[in-house]
């Protein structure tokens, strides 16, 4: 690797991870609220492990939200996700369901009902131009290649496949920032025992079973994005657990599959999830700053959510205008209070000709609805998409039906600047 250049990378985990386990739970539960009334007021955590869900927190809503309809809600959710099997040690119909909900405090109900944030906090969007979806390219990818892992066990194309698992994908980037190759990707996924060899009295998960990743998951994944990224299965080397690299040039992109040898053991019973402990997989893949608050289950008046969508909506369209490469958006609240306490901008140097960083965040300003109310209106977020949400990714997603993906308001934004040039 030239000196001037350097890596970076990003992960991201599949829908059947721990963690998104309880995320989609929690997410689930907010739907079925929102759907019944819109007004509702979520903020719901699940904890996953051996054989067990525990659903808390505070809701205020008219949705029902008795024992069995709790009930019923997370086991659909586990089942959709793809864990039936108890000898796995966590399934839909076998494990145990703990619920303990109670109604918003009235503390914070007070400052939501007048118009306000129901949170202080910061706020942080992001966009860049190296994919088609304003993304960067380590954790779109990343999600890609867990999005399409899901896609070939659901399928039974993969079939040795269970649902934990995560991805890694590092880029190598020139001097100045913009995309030169991919330089490793790291697939860990979950199995069942077609996928094992015995050498020399030990378990180890085939080559065979690495190959058909490869060729069914990883390289239709990049190509699909664009066939620059890699011409054929010759460009990817294998590298095998506790191996080396064989080739060191400009071509070769390394990859490992279940380094570790086998990955039997996996799912809520391999480690316990939580709601919101993946929140910078949810984001940008640390590409862009994070403030800190998690996403899942919480109804939009929660800014921790709401104005991080509207931080992803503003930079898209800051990019998709033409004003700058990338773009860096924060945005700050105080709990009650309905106006942002500051509007950030960092294009990083990126910025059109004779444009300048304050220029945009007054651009901002005229443009955008930045209350939480004013969020909530221009991006319809009292409607029950968010279990989508849980899995693959919060952003960069053009199928799934949300709202702040959209490039909406920027051919006015280049309006404005042409005219006031």
């Amino acid at each position: 690797m030239s000196t001037n250049r350097h890596l970076f990378t990003s992960e991201s985990v599949s829908m059947g991870h721990p963690d998104k386990v309880a995320d989609q739970i929690s997410d689930a539960i907010l739907d079925h609220c929102l759907a019944a009334d819109p007004l509702s007021r979520v903020a719901c955590e699940t904890m996953v492990t051996t054989d067990l869900a525990i659903v808390s927190g505070e809701i205020t809503t008219s949705a029902n939200l008795s024992r069995s309809v709790v009930d019923r809600l997370v086991r659909d959710t586990i089942r959709e996700i793809g864990y039936v099997d108890p000898g796995i040690g966590f399934a839909a119909d076998t494990c145990q369901v703990m619920c303990n909900l109670h109604s918003q405090s009235r503390d914070i109900a007070c400052g939501v009902d007048s118009g306000g944030a129901g949170d202080q906090g910061m706020m942080f969007g992001f966009a860049c131009n190296e994919t088609h979806t304003f993304m960067p390219m380590p954790i779109y990818l990343a999600h890609r290649l867990v999005e399409n892992h899901a896609r070939l066990r659901r399928s039974g194309e993969l079939s040795f496949i269970r649902p934990d698992a995560k991805s890694q994908v590092t880029v190598e980037y020139n001097e100045d920032g913009t995309f030169h190759r991919l330089h490793t990707l790291v697939l860990s996924t979950q199995h069942d025992e077609r996928a094992i060899v015995r050498r020399e009295g030990r378990e180890h998960f085939s080559d065979e079973a690495r190959e058909e990743i490869i060729t069914k998951l990883i390289l239709p994944t990049l190509q699909a994005e664009n066939k620059k990224l890699v011409k054929d299965r010759s460009q990817i080397e294998l590298i095998p657990p506790g191996g080396s690299p064989r080739r060191h040039d400009e071509e070769v992109i390394y990859c490992h599959i279940n380094p570790t040898g086998i990955f039997l053991e996996g799912g809520p019973h391999g480690d316990c999830g939580l709601t919101g402990r993946k929140i910078i997989v949810d984001t940008y893949g640390g590409r862009g700053r994070h403030g800190g608050g998690a996403f899942s289950g919480k109804d939009p008046t929660k800014v921790d959510r709401s104005a991080a969508y509207m931080g992803r909506y503003i930079a898209k369209n800051i990019v998709a205008a033409g004003l700058a490469a990338q773009c860096e958006v924060q945005l700050s609240y105080a709990i009650g209070y309905p106006e942002p306490l500051n509007i950030w901008v960092s294009t990083f140097g990126t910025a059109a000709r004779g444009l300048r960083d304050r220029d945009i965040a007054e651009l901002i300003r005229t443009h955008f609805k930045l209350t939480p109310l004013g969020i909530i209106e221009t991006l319809n977020l009292r409607r029950p998409i968010y279990r989508e949400t849980a899995r693959h990714g919060h952003f960069g997603r053009e199928l799934a039906p949300f709202s702040w993906e959209k490039t909406d308001v920027a051919a006015a934004l280049r309006r404005a600047v042409e005219k006031a040039a």
